[in-house]
C-alpha cells in the first residue's frame, strides 16, 4: 500500500479544503495517507479581524502538525501552499527550510511529489509558486509527478503544473467543480506512480 503525506499550509481555508479532497481520493485509490498542516507562526491577534483565517485557524491548531517525519514515512508527497508574490507562503517556506537534516541524509529523495496552490486572481502566481517549490524537491532528489495534460479535465482546469484554486475578489470558499476533479486526479496519478516506483 502506497504510503502518501499531504502537507500544507492554510490561511484561509482553501488549502485545508484542497488537502482534504486530495486525501480523499488518494484513499480511495488505495493509499494510507497522513494529511499534515504548516503551523501557523503568525500571531492569531494579528489577524482576528479575518474571520476566514481565524476559522481556519481554531480548525486546525490542535491537529498534527506537519514535520519532515511524513516525508520520511511517506513514499509520496502532495504539497500546499497558497501563493504570496509568485512564491509560498512564509510559513511553508520556513517548513521546507527546516527540512536540511532530511536532506543531509537522503530521506527526502526518491519519492513521488506533486504539489497544488491557490491565489486570489487568475494570474496571480500559480504556475510560478509550483514551479519554484518543484525547484526545492529537485534539490531533495525527489520523482516530480505533475498532472500534465494526462487526462482531458486538465483542459478545463489548465493548469499541467499542479492544481490551483482561484478564490477571486469574494475569497470565494467553494472550490469548483474543474479544481475538484483536478485535485482528484492529481492524488489518483501520484499514488499510481508511486505504486510504480515502489516496484
Amino acid at each position: 500500500m502506497t504510503k502518501l503525506a499531504v502537507i500544507y499550509y492554510s490561511s484561509t481555508g482553501h488549502g485545508t479544503t484542497m488537502a482534504n479532497k486530495i486525501a480523499d481520493a488518494a484513499t480511495a485509490a488505495g493509499a494510507e495517507v497522513r494529511v499534515r498542516h504548516i503551523a501557523e507562526t503568525r500571531d492569531p491577534s494579528t489577524f482576528a479581524e479575518n474571520p476566514a483565517w481565524t476559522a481556519n485557524y481554531e480548525a486546525t491548531k490542535d491537529l498534527p502538525a506537519a514535520s519532515g517525519d511524513e516525508i520520511v514515512w511517506a513514499d509520496a508527497v502532495i504539497f500546499g501552499s497558497p501563493t504570496r508574490f509568485g512564491n509560498t507562503a512564509g510559513p511553508f517556506q520556513n517548513f521546507m527550510d527546516s527540512l536540511g537534516g532530511y536532506w543531509a541524509k537522503g530521506e527526502l529523495a526518491n519519492k513521488a511529489y506533486a504539489a497544488f496552490t491557490s491565489s486570489q486572481t487568475l494570474h496571480g502566481g500559480q504556475e510560478t509558486t509550483l514551479i519554484g517549490l518543484y525547484t526545492s524537491i529537485m534539490h531533495f532528489g525527489g520523482i516530480l509527478v505533475p498532472p500534465g495534460y494526462t487526462d482531458g479535465l486538465k483542459f478545463a482546469d489548465g493548469n499541467p503544473y499542479g492544481v490551483s484554486h482561484v478564490t477571486g475578489a469574494n475569497n470565494q470558499d467553494e472550490i469548483a467543480d474543474a479544481t475538484a476533479a483536478a485535485l482528484e486526479h492529481l492524488a489518483t496519478r501520484v499514488v499510481t506512480i508511486a505504486d510504480k516506483l515502489s516496484k
